[in-house]
């Protein structure tokens, strides 16, 4: 399959099942080390006048430090047939296993961001922004009882700078 970039204002998939459905494979690089996370919390809009994306990370995910030292990262979409090595990512820590080596992906670089061949869509985007959540800003105390006891995520705001499909 062919590879070709489009503008992110051309991308026409749903973001609600490419994040809540498919996941996202979040791969920050850092002094040529990568490591990647699954995620299922973000969305995809304008801010600022560009298109971004923005994820969630906890601070306990190994992943946050490559992300937090490295300009940008990418969010990659994989196939059904990845559902199993998905599932690795989310559960297995890069701190005690090259995942990535492991999973037996198809590395590639772009301006200090990893991307694999494997991906069906990937978005190679730059950090514009991150703030820690916090307690005392949900309106719905609701969600900070069910999904947080002191670990709450960091939100980071990237420009989609690339949006690569496979044709």
């Amino acid at each position: 399959m062919a590879v070709k970039e489009i503008s992110p204002f051309d991308f026409n998939e749903s973001p609600f099942r490419v994040i809540g459905k498919d996941w996202l494979l979040v791969t920050g690089e850092y002094e040529g080390k990568s490591n990647g996370m699954t995620a299922s919390w973000g969305g995809l809009g304008i801010m600022w006048g560009k298109p971004v994306a923005y994820i969630f990370i906890r601070p306990t995910r190994y992943t946050k430090e490559f992300v937090d030292k490295a300009d940008g990262l990418s969010l990659s979409v994989f196939p059904e047939e990845y559902r199993k090595m998905m599932n690795y990512f989310g559960t297995v820590s890069g701190r005690d296993e090259d995942k990535i080596r492991k999973a037996g992906l198809t590395v590639r670089h772009d301006n200090g961001r990893t991307y694999f061949d494997e991906a069906r869509v990937t978005m190679l985007c730059r950090k514009l922004y991150a703030q820690p959540l916090a307690s005392e800003f949900f309106i719905d105390k609701s969600c900070d009882e069910k999904w947080y006891k002191d670990d709450y995520h960091t939100m980071y705001v990237v420009e989609i700078e690339k949006l690569l499909v496979k044709e």
